[in-house]
């Protein structure tokens, strides 16, 4: 397998969500409601031949990329925001005037054929954004879409984060062009860690993915 360098996170490496969900997906992972969780060991590395067996990613070297296991669950997620809220809050995405990665896959305003989720603060700090699905719509890209709306609930406090570690259990996929909601929640900061949740909304709100993440910060404060 490969990550293409269209899903990247950082300029030279895969968005963590969408790698996240490339490996799960390549050790079973569906949208039938039960969670995997990967832990990524180094930043994916884009347009490599990477090997995945028993439940190991490896580079070509040996070098060990991520571990996939199946999880009891992908946390509580995060309470809905309307559609009205979702707008409102992306309106003041953080990331329009301050990103890390601006040409970020998921949530990079610089990238050309990315996912464009622009997730802002709402008043009570859960992150919300709406989010049109696009044609290509698949396993690996909820995955995507769970990770840097939860990761924004941390990042907003103007500490550079990534992805170590995210469990997602993926219940059905949205019809493409639909527009869904995406909300991020911190539920604990310790030290360099980062721990936050996240969950995708359908259009009638039911809820579609949900995902429990742990981000590292790359340095210390």
């Amino acid at each position: 397998m490969q990550i293409p360098a269209r899903f990247n996170g950082p300029p030279t490496s895969g968005n963590g969500g969408w790698s996240a969900g490339t490996f799960a997906v390549a050790c079973g992972a569906a949208a039938d409601g039960r969670a995997f969780e990967v832990t990524l060991r180094i930043p994916p590395p884009l347009d490599t031949e990477l090997a995945v067996a028993d439940g190991r990613v490896t580079a070509p070297d040996g070098t060990l990329v991520a571990e996939v296991t199946r999880a009891a669950d992908a946390g509580p997620g995060v309470p809905a925001a309307s559609p009205a809220e979702a707008e409102v809050a992306a309106k003041a995405y953080p990331g329009f005037t301050d990103h890390p990665f601006p040409t970020c896959y998921v949530c990079g305003p610089q990238h050309p054929d990315g996912l464009r989720i622009f997730p802002g603060l709402l008043p009570d700090e859960r992150t919300a954004a709406p989010w049109t699905v696009p044609p290509d719509v698949r396993v690996e890209t909820m995955w995507a879409a769970l990770d840097c709306p939860g990761g924004w609930s941390a990042l907003h406090i103007g500490r550079v984060y990534v992805l170590g570690r995210i469990a997602v259990a993926v219940d059905a996929l949205p019809e493409p062009g639909a527009t869904c909601v995406v909300v991020g929640r911190a539920s604990a900061l310790q030290g360099r860690k980062a721990m936050v949740d996240s969950t995708v909304y359908g259009p009638d709100g039911a809820r579609l993915a949900t995902a429990r993440a742990t981000w590292i910060a790359l340095s210390e404060e």
